[in-house]
């Protein structure tokens, strides 16, 4: 039986020198950052989580945000300043989070970024673990692993390269290029044949993390039920909408966090073919993030939305449309703001929001807009005569 790659802290090769055979040192961390001690599970706060990446810029001013509670590190230069290989460097990250802000890490340190998030995948708070450079090294970490595991492999995509055999990252590596591109398309199969192969030319690329908007909520027990999530999305996506139209601002994009009761997330986001603040383009998103999860026999905790990349809708730009039943949505979604405006937000909402779970009703209430005991709100929600949102806007 062939040995496994080791994962784990080892020794890197002095700053500047290249790693074995060879291959370039692998100088790219990807931190994910886990909540404060004695709330495991619980979200990164928004204040913490900008803290935390001003931290990671005392190390490199090369830091990608990956929100809502990860980042991406270049320390190629930082380890001469610092005198430091990445797996101290990472150390020293993992120091200064603990102690200022409770907040522990989880570090994979590879060649590139799709390569440092898979070593760090699934690893528990604390561990640093480092992928060596040399080819050899990354095909054995890589072949042994299910084809969804390679960035931007999603359910469908997965389950068209398992209907053909290329059910991992080892025998879609050695499936020949042509073959790919045929079941894929052109496109598509080269990006797919290059990850197989641990390539990703994708920089790590710094700046300012996107302003953002996020409203969650937290179920009271393990949910099961497809139609409860469905429900508390369309709460959430109206809320979003709604708070995104009153501020004036518009989103680029959408990312749906689903919460497991293990602990567990998964992440997923789609970007809009226009910024908008429209209700039914979000809940729609939202709809289709869940349901491309498959989430047949999850037990789920917690959903949360977060529209990304906002920006001012002034400047926005919108395609105009001649249908005649979206100008309808928008005059009803126009009136439906300002009824909000003079009488609260729970005046009025979506029917399948505010009627009882056997109407399709809204998450945790029933047609007295009561909710059931074993429903309960986060600690710091905002609750409006029984509606399941928890909302907090995000401000950079």
């Amino acid at each position: 039986m062939s040995a496994r790659p080791r994962l784990a802290a080892v020794p890197d090769p002095p700053a500047g020198r290249a790693g074995p055979a060879g291959a370039p040192a692998p100088t790219v961390l990807y931190v994910h950052f886990h909540a404060e001690a004695g709330a495991p599970g619980a979200p990164l706060g928004e204040d913490t989580y900008d803290g935390l990446l001003a931290l990671l810029a005392e190390v490199t001013p090369v830091v990608q945000a990956v929100p809502p509670d990860a980042a991406l590190m270049e320390v190629r230069g930082a380890t001469r300043y610092f005198g430091h290989g990445p797996a101290g460097l990472a150390a020293l990250v993992r120091v200064r989070a603990l102690a200022r802000y409770g907040a522990d890490c989880t570090i994979g340190i590879a060649g590139n970024p799709m390569l440092a998030r898979m070593a760090a995948q699934d690893g528990p708070p604390g561990a640093v673990r480092t992928l060596p450079g040399d080819p050899a090294a990354v095909a054995a970490f890589l072949a042994g692993k299910p084809a969804a595991a390679l960035y931007g492999v999603g359910p469908a995509t997965a389950r068209t390269l398992c209907s053909y055999g290329l059910d991992s990252v080892g025998r879609i590596a050695a499936a020949p290029l042509p073959a790919l591109q045929r079941i894929l398309g052109p496109a598509a199969g080269r990006r797919l044949h290059e990850r197989a192969r641990g390539i990703d030319p994708t920089p790590v690329t710094p700046g300012a993390r996107a302003r953002s908007m996020a409203a969650e909520h937290r179920f009271g027990r393990d949910e099961l039920d497809a139609g409860r999530r469905r429900r508390a999305l369309l709460t959430l996506a109206d809320a979003l909408g709604g708070r995104l139209r009153e501020s004036g601002r518009v989103a680029r994009g959408l990312t749906l966090t689903v919460r497991y009761a293990d602990g567990s997330v998964t992440t997923r986001s789609r970007t809009f073919a226009e910024p908008t603040a429209h209700t039914p383009v979000l809940t729609s998103a939202a709809y289709a993030l869940h349901d491309a999860l498959g989430l047949q026999r999850a037990r789920v905790r917690g959903v949360a939305l977060r529209a990304e990349g906002l920006g001012e809708a002034g400047s926005a730009a919108h395609q105009l449309s001649f249908d005649p039943a979206d100008e309808k949505a928008r005059r009803i979604e126009a009136a439906v703001d300002r009824a909000r405006a003079r009488f609260g937000p729970a005046a009025v909402g979506p029917a399948a929001a505010v009627r009882g779970p056997g109407a399709g009703g809204s998450p945790g209430t029933d047609v007295t807009g009561r909710r059931p005991a074993h429903e309960k709100h986060v600690s710091h929600s905002l609750t409006d005569q029984g509606r399941s949102t928890h909302s907090y806007p995000q401000v950079s």
